[in-house]
């Protein structure tokens, strides 16, 4: 059995984290009030375990981890300055949440520590990266499946999650949904979604039920990794609408499990017969929830992530039994 590991990361992308602390390792988190972002620790909107600590950033030089995860740029160039000398030689892995933004082809990674691994959460950005000296691994989404929660896809009309869409500039597609909204009913749920006529920000335990009434999911957004929510709506059994850009034009079957297009215009008409049509959005719904079964567990996610960290810190991987697992978490 591998030994609970002790993992000194940040708060960057709360999702991913609520996620990734299924694997039952602890997990410490600096916090620090005068800090950026990924210092505000826990917070209050994500129902953390008892093994996900809250630790000032004055304390950590007398703390022993077993390894480093960083998750931003920041984090690993000038972020760990507070580190001592040893931990800054503790295995490290770099999780990189997106693809390259400066440049789709030619960016080359900041994370230049061959001792080190990197992640990347898509196959899509770890074809554009260039990761250089640096050896990587990908791994994949994993989400909850919600088993007291069915898609009922009683309201008819879509429905958008994105934070600050309206801020974040025309590569999160504010522009795509303004445009999709002419012709198809759809609502807008996240943080700051009000500023575009949306409904406000939905806790990420109430989502799930929340959007599971909704006829279809819509993803409005050019280039990004593979939204999280994405995901999380096919593991619902909710069919997907979106652009053929990034992962997505994988993720998505085209026709089986939703609809994608570097259209926008040829992407209305299949929306207007999901919302004509609820037993098609049901079954379109199924086989989503069946690829997202496949694909996006969060077993094998969690599978994924002790492999990694068994390779850094060369601790044996930890299999957990079905009994403990179904303790810890609503999944597959």
């Amino acid at each position: 059995m591998m030994r609970s590991l002790r993992i000194l990361t940040w708060h960057v992308h709360g999702n991913y984290l609520w996620y990734l602390s299924q694997a039952r390792h602890q997990f410490y988190l600096p916090v620090d009030p005068n800090g950026g972002p990924g210092y505000g620790g826990r917070g209050n909107t994500f129902p953390f375990g008892d093994n996900v600590h809250d630790v000032p950033i004055e304390e950590i030089a007398g703390r022993s981890f077993d390894c480093i995860l960083y998750q931003h740029r920041e984090n690993w160039s000038g972020d760990h300055r507070w580190l001592t000398p040893a931990q800054r030689r503790l295995p490290s892995v770099y999780l990189e949440h997106d693809p390259p933004l400066d440049s789709p082809t030619d960016g080359r990674h900041w994370f230049d520590d061959p001792a080190g691994l990197m992640v990347h959460v898509t196959p899509f950005n770890a074809l554009m990266w260039d990761s250089g000296r640096v050896p990587w691994r990908v791994i994949e989404h994993g989400v909850p499946c919600h088993r007291n929660v069915q898609y009922s896809g009683e309201i008819a009309r879509g429905l958008t999650v994105v934070n600050h869409l309206g801020s974040r500039g025309r590569r999160l597609g504010p522009d795509i949904f303004a445009a999709a909204r002419r012709d198809v009913p759809i609502d807008l749920v996240g943080m700051g979604s009000e500023a575009l006529g949306g409904l406000g920000e939905v806790s990420p335990p109430r989502l799930a039920a929340f959007e599971a009434r909704y006829r279809f999911f819509f993803n409005p957004i050019r280039y990004t990794s593979l939204g999280l929510a994405v995901c999380e709506a096919m593991m619902l059994g909710m069919p997907v609408v979106g652009l053929a850009t990034t992962e997505m034009a994988t993720a998505v079957l085209n026709g089986v499990t939703g609809f994608v297009d570097t259209s926008l215009d040829r992407l209305v008409e299949p929306m207007k017969r999901l919302l004509r049509d609820p037993e098609m959005a049901r079954h379109m719904g199924e086989e989503a929830h069946r690829y997202a079964r496949r694909r996006f567990s969060l077993s094998r996610f969690v599978r994924d992530w002790n492999a990694v960290l068994a390779e850094v810190t060369g601790v044996a991987p930890l299999h957990r039994s079905r009994r403990h697992h179904a303790k810890t978490s609503s999944t597959d």
